[in-house]
């Protein structure tokens, strides 16, 4: 009963966002570098930072992580309206990684281990950032995400906010994942989820030691880390806009369908997820397990990858 509450919350604050939305003109026009064609509304992700305040006022999560979140939405969203420099929102990152630090207690580990963690965290946030540019493939990916997550025994006591995320996911799709999507995440949902899924992957490695736990992040890392080294060999600024993701040549060149697209990626990231959960249950992800997987997953990828840019390259 107390979800069906939520969802219907959740629902009236995105019909909220929208009406704010169309007053302020919040939105996102096509350009050169953009996958779509219509102009959208732009922030619909708004409903992530809600959700972990939601959480944070039931108990399901610390104020440190609520913090974080609410710090990084608030400059994301302000960027969404207005571009910022990178000083406001680095400094907005690192002071949230901070407390994510400070959270989850990773000192105990070692002192060496917070700047280790720290760039991880950054690099994801910003891969996962940067990743969002088709209907659907975030809210997807963020979905399949928090359904691992939902199911690590080690997270058991998160439930109750991985459940609530879940359905601001659940409603945001209504509105994103169709051919011509009402609203798109923004900065503001974007990196929202990016921090809050980081936190959660960072937890349940310190917690079990296994840092197979990655490979339910590998879709969207190998596609990130291989875009920016792609672009660092081409001399291309890698904080610029740009259409040079497997999944934007899918879309863009290939003319494959955005929901389609989409749902590749969170179907193969599904399969792996379910893979490196049956290699952790039978004690058989090893170092060199994980290295074998990441290999054959970043082969494949290169081959479909080639298919994909064929004719960019003629």
């Amino acid at each position: 009963m107390l979800y069906i509450v939520f969802f219907f919350v959740l629902l009236l604050a995105e019909l909220f966002y929208f009406k704010i939305a169309d007053r302020f003109n919040i939105i996102d026009k096509p350009n050169l570098r953009s996958s779509h064609t219509q102009i959208t509304l732009r922030g619909g992700g708004i409903l992530f930072p809600i959700a972990v305040l939601l959480g944070f006022g039931m108990g399901y999560v610390s104020w440190a992580l609520a913090l974080a979140v609410l710090l990084v939405a608030v400059v994301s969203f302000v960027d969404d309206i207005r571009p910022l420099s990178q000083l406001p929102r680095l400094l907005a990152h690192l002071l949230a990684i901070g407390l994510v630090l400070y959270d989850l207690e990773i000192v105990v580990l070692g002192w060496w281990w917070l700047p280790v963690v720290a760039i991880l965290l950054i690099g994801w946030t910003n891969a996962f950032n940067f990743m969002d540019g088709i209907n659907g493939i975030t809210v997807l990916y963020a979905l399949v995400s928090l359904v691992a997550f939902r199911y690590a025994p080690t997270l058991a006591g998160d439930i109750s906010m991985l459940e609530l995320m879940g359905l601001a996911c659940l409603v945001f799709a209504f509105f994103n994942l169709r051919k011509r999507a009402k609203t798109f995440a923004g900065d503001v949902g974007s990196v929202a989820m990016a921090l809050f899924l980081g936190y959660y992957m960072v937890k349940l490695i310190s917690t079990t030691q296994e840092i197979g736990y990655l490979l339910f992040f590998a879709v969207y890392g190998i596609d990130a880390v291989l875009t920016i080294f792609n672009r660092l060999r081409k001399k291309e600024n890698i904080l610029e806009a740009h259409r040079s993701h497997l999944y934007q040549y899918l879309a863009n060149e290939k003319r494959l369908p955005h929901v389609g697209v989409a749902l590749g990626y969170a179907v193969v990231q599904l399969g792996v997820n379910l893979l490196t959960v049956y290699l952790l249950e039978k004690q058989l992800m090893t170092i060199g397990v994980f290295v074998l997987v990441l290999g054959v997953m970043t082969g494949v990828y290169l081959g479909i990858r080639y298919w994909a840019t064929k004719e960019v390259r003629k």
